[in-house]
């Protein structure tokens, strides 16, 4: 199967966060700002409620979990919700890039609400035009759009947490926009 498979390449993600992945939007946020690091992929994203989202990347880890590429277990939050656990199986797909599997995991670390945050205001800088210009900060944007996850101290922690992936070695620079 080539490696540009959406199912492939959600396993794979797990496999680089260290094999374990916490979370579908973790998932689409950690693909999204990976892809933007310059590591490929080719995967469409459009904004959603959460922020960047891939229809293609849900869809290859609802097959890669059917499969048995990966484990999926789902959970149940203390607020009621639900969320995902994905884990490697011993047909998940291998890192192929090392420098690629450092970014993942660092993304993958990162708390799920600034990484939202981070993800949606490099997300915005880069396909809205918001390019720090006045009247055009694409984490006041965010703001804006998120306000109950920006408040409490946690747009700067996403700030700073975007900061610490654009000092990682990637195959193009992150947007700078921190």
């Amino acid at each position: 199967m080539p490696a540009h498979d959406p199912h492939q390449i959600a396993a794979r993600f797990v496999r680089e966060a260290g094999g374990q992945l916490v979370g579908r939007t973790r998932l689409q946020k950690v693909a999204y700002l990976t892809q933007l690091a310059g590591f490929g992929d080719d995967l469409d994203f459009e904004y959603r409620h959460y922020g960047p989202f891939s229809e293609d990347l849900a869809t290859g880890m609802e097959i890669a979990a059917g499969l048995g590429m990966i484990k999926e277990e789902e959970k149940r939050a203390e607020w009621g919700g639900r969320y995902s656990v994905y884990q490697t199986t011993e047909q998940t797909p291998p890192a192929v890039d090392a420098t690629r599997s450092a970014f993942v995991a660092a993304a993958a670390k990162i708390g799920a609400i600034e990484l939202e945050l981070a993800a949606t205001a490099a997300f915005l800088f880069v396909t809205e035009g918001c390019d720090g210009s006045p009247g055009k900060d694409p984490w006041q944007r965010t703001a804006e759009l998120k306000p109950d996850k920006a408040a409490n101290g946690r747009l700067e922690l996403a700030k700073l947490a975007y900061r610490g992936l654009a000092k990682l070695k990637t195959h193009q620079p992150l947007p700078a926009i921190a």
